[in-house]
């Protein structure tokens, strides 16, 4: 390792390294990073003569990291935040700059605040690129492997480098279709009826953001969904329940009704979270602060 002239790696060849060894392939890696296919193979290529070692092998349509490749990572994730802190104190124009941001939400959280946003970005004249990808229950690992710039959820990784706000208070709330019944009047009734929730990849259902009673009682549900924006089509013309935030009346569940649980629950909050290596940047104030004004002026129309 001695050898190698550090001088010639710059930001761009450690950033085409993490993101081949998170996304697992170059094709993926190339549509992330916007640049065509040859390029990143191009990098790869200098990547591995460089550290006179493959990096990657091939194994089937994945690119698998060699035991070099993974020693790596958290050096080359370091000399890119370090290289990030360069840029705390740049002059910053959103009007002059080309943001990009990836967003870890689920549909509810990213359809409550980010359609406003994009039309006043558009509005002002702004260049800002925003890719969305489920939240899940986000990690700490992938907010510390770059692969989020923000996320937003009522479930923020618990860790000391990762920053977490608050931003939107709600409760949950039943919804169901209006003509076909009414809401339960009782905690057995509410557990025994037949229930809607929204599944998420990590195994996890909207109902665990129930808190404060005893789930246990709860019926299994009869149907679940991959998003909060499949419900009406599915409680539409049903006897059926979902439990969701109240937030969902304010998107495509308007139509439903809504009404409090049979038994008090706590209240749910949504956070903002980020990894601190972005703390500081402009960019990333932007859009934070973005996002916050959105938030309040949502909150002041509910209360």
């Amino acid at each position: 390792m001695n050898e190698i002239d550090f001088t010639s790696i710059d930001g761009k060849l450690l950033r085409t390294f993490l993101v081949v060894l998170q996304e697992g392939s170059a094709t993926g890696a190339a549509v992330r990073l916007g640049v065509t296919q040859s390029t990143v193979s191009h990098s790869l290529g200098r990547l591995r003569s460089l550290f006179k070692d493959p990096l990657f092998i091939r194994s089937g349509h994945r690119l698998v990291p060699t035991d070099v490749a993974l020693t790596l990572r958290r050096p080359v994730q370091s000399v890119l935040d370090g290289m990030r802190e360069l840029t705390h104190r740049r002059d910053f124009d959103p009007s002059q700059e080309v943001m990009r941001f990836v967003v870890a939400a689920n549909d509810i959280q990213r359809d409550l605040i980010f359609p406003r946003l994009v039309r006043e970005v558009l509005s002002e004249g702004l260049q800002v690129n925003l890719e969305f990808i489920p939240s899940g229950h986000p990690t700490t690992e992938m907010m510390r492997n770059d692969r989020c710039d923000l996320a937003l959820t009522p479930f923020p990784p618990e860790a000391s480098d990762i920053i977490q706000k608050p931003i939107l208070t709600a409760r949950m709330m039943c919804f169901f279709d209006g003509a076909m019944r009414g809401p339960p009047g009782t905690w057995d009734e509410y557990c025994t009826a037949n229930h809607l929730a929204v599944q998420f990849p990590d195994g996890g259902s909207s109902l665990r953001a129930l808190r404060g009673v005893d789930k246990s009682g709860i019926r299994k549900a009869m149907i679940s969904v991959p998003n909060f924006g499949a419900i009406p089509a599915f409680l539409k013309g049903t006897d059926l329940i979902s439990t969701e935030l109240e937030f969902m009346m304010l998107g495509a569940s308007s139509d439903l009704m809504m009404a409090p649980l049979p038994v008090d629950t706590e209240p749910v909050t949504i956070y903002m979270a980020w990894h601190q290596r972005s703390t500081n940047d402009p960019a990333h104030i932007w859009l934070r602060q973005s996002v916050q004004g959105i938030a309040d002026d949502v909150m002041s129309g509910i209360h």
